[in-house]
């Protein structure tokens, strides 16, 4: 008995794989820095030590306070596929304050180990078709909303357009 995995059945694992593997370094990373380091040792040891620059404390407290939850609760979304783009977006955000703040110390930071996969993942996954990842709470939620036609051309009514 020979089984195929049509090209749709393909690009929707691939889809899967992609935000699983994004979201779970983005969730592990907040898990971490919410329930193992804290919030506020967060900041103190990653954000703080920018006092020296222009930026304000309080800036340094807010953003480093908020990002382990953004990670934690956007890598989440990813993973299940509730909300993905908007939770990517959030992730790009989380990269481009880190990316910032490296280069506010560090001009030639090594982005190639930290940064850059994370952003070529986030933008994969970003970038795959809202149609292709079947394996999602999104999918779930068009197919509850539009039926299962969801999945062919765009349909005329506006609460089942591609999103």
């Amino acid at each position: 008995m020979t089984h195929r995995i049509d090209d749709a059945a393909a690009r929707a694992w691939a889809a899967l794989f992609a935000r699983a593997v994004v979201g779970l370094i983005f969730l592990m990373a907040g898990v971490w820095k919410v329930f193992t380091l804290g919030p506020a040792a967060h900041v103190r040891r990653y954000f703080l030590p920018f006092q020296d620059t222009f930026l304000p404390t309080w800036s340094l407290w807010a953003v480093g306070f908020t990002i382990p939850f953004v990670e934690l609760i956007a890598g989440a979304m990813v993973i299940i596929g509730f909300r993905t783009r908007i939770a990517l977006i959030a992730l790009g955000l989380v990269l481009v304050i880190v990316t910032f703040g490296h280069l506010l110390h560090e001009p030639l930071y090594p982005f190639h180990e930290h940064v850059i996969p994370r952003l070529a993942l986030v933008l994969l996954v970003l970038l795959i078709p809202a149609d292709a990842d079947r394996y999602s709470v999104d999918a779930a939620r068009r197919i509850a909303e539009c039926g299962r036609d969801a999945r062919s051309p765009p349909l005329t009514s506006p609460k089942c357009r591609r999103r």
